[in-house]
């Protein structure tokens, strides 16, 4: 994986994406900012935002700063805030492995299905630690590998197809929390059959040992 390939992956994806994954990860969506708790006055930062399907979620009392690299994908989100809360949302082209924003800067941080889709996690989630105030929450949903024996399979014979699908559909769960230096908080299955995980962790700086322990028991 790298730009090229996702700026190519979602400029296909741009007109379909709402009617391809619109409804079948809402629920995931959905519990991601319910579980965010968030409150008047806080700023959040979304990576990934795509379409903009998460942004109607949000109260309006909360600031929402927007991020994706696929000028195609921010150009359909752009339409969709026309005229709804768009004094409170802003939608900027960034990559989310070089982010422009100042350190210590939202409260939370939001990453709906897109750290298996850049192609170098560890520095997003860097940046994430970056721009994120000193215990403040992060929240990351994706899919993870699966090892039940269909799944792993379908995931297997995916893998050589990842530059024009768009992600890596083998990531290893286990392996990204390492590299991602979070405190995990929670962890539940979320969508279709609980193939995608959501993950609350605390912006502490350090993986959780604890919880890597009860990951590999």
């Amino acid at each position: 994986m790298n730009d090229a390939a996702v700026l190519k992956a979602y400029k296909r994806y741009a007109r379909k994406y709402d009617l391809l994954f619109g409804k079948v990860f809402e629920h995931g969506r959905r519990l991601l900012i319910d579980k965010m708790d968030c409150r008047g006055g806080e700023n959040i930062l979304e990576v990934g935002v795509g379409t903009g399907l998460s942004l109607p979620i949000y109260p309006d009392s909360v600031s929402v700063a927007g991020i994706d690299l696929s000028p195609h994908m921010l150009g359909v989100a752009r339409r969709r805030l026309n005229g709804s809360s768009g004094h409170r949302r802003a939608l900027l082209r960034m990559d989310a492995q070089r982010m422009s924003f100042a350190d210590n800067c939202f409260d939370k941080v939001a990453a709906m299905y897109i750290v298996s889709v850049v192609p170098q996690p560890s520095k997003m989630m860097s940046e994430i630690r970056r721009v994120c105030r000193p215990g403040g929450d992060i929240f990351i949903l994706n899919h993870f590998s699966n090892q039940n024996f269909i799944p792993r399979v379908v995931e297997t014979a995916m893998v050589p197809f990842e530059k024009f699908i768009g992600f890596k559909p083998r990531f290893a769960l286990d392996s990204f929390l390492e590299e991602a230096g979070l405190e995990v908080v929670e962890t539940c299955p979320v969508n279709l059959f609980g193939f995608w995980t959501l993950i609350h962790a605390k912006n502490t700086g350090c993986a959780s040992r604890e919880f890597r322990q009860r990951l590999s028991a």
